[in-house]
């Protein structure tokens, strides 16, 4: 048994093999990091440079006239003049009319002409009118809008 004990494999890997683990698994994920492509963000913020308490003011100043200097170029790129807005706002309230107007009129048309199932006449099943507790109005077993239900209860009370 000594010798054959003295063969068997440690559980636990030793500090080389263990060392050789880690350092195999840190390039993988790194290799991993790497493949993964990443889009660039489009990001105002910057870190300003450590130096002297003027250098950071001055660096956080060009920073922000750039930033400035671009939005400014942006909205040249972009500007319409105020009758080619109204003109575009005018087209899309058209638009909208032209297709939610006979969409609305064809729903009603619809709705008013076209079959539609009612409820059913006769008595309800029973697990439909499960309460916990009696309505608080005059007719207790009635719903609120039941006409059929408080004639009858009102019927039933003269």
């Amino acid at each position: 048994c000594v010798e054959n004990c003295r063969r068997q494999q440690p559980i636990f890997p030793s500090t080389d093999r263990l060392s050789t683990m880690i350092a195999a698994r840190t390039a993988a994920n790194g290799a991993r990091r790497a493949a993964v492509v990443t889009t660039q963000r489009r990001s105002a913020q910057t870190v300003p440079r450590f130096g002297t308490e003027e250098q950071m003011k001055a660096e956080a100043l060009e920073q922000l006239k750039a930033r400035i200097a671009a939005q400014k170029e942006i909205s040249k790129q972009v500007h319409h003049d105020e009758a080619a807005e109204i003109a575009e706002m005018w087209k899309w309230v058209k638009i909208s009319f032209a297709v939610a107007f006979p969409v609305c009129v064809l729903s009603s048309i619809k709705d008013l002409f076209g079959e539609h199932p009612h409820e059913k006449e006769g008595p309800k099943p029973d697990y439909m009118a499960i309460r916990s507790k009696a309505f608080p109005w005059e007719c207790e077993d009635c719903a609120l809008f039941d006409p059929k239900c408080w004639k009858k209860c009102r019927a039933e009370q003269a």
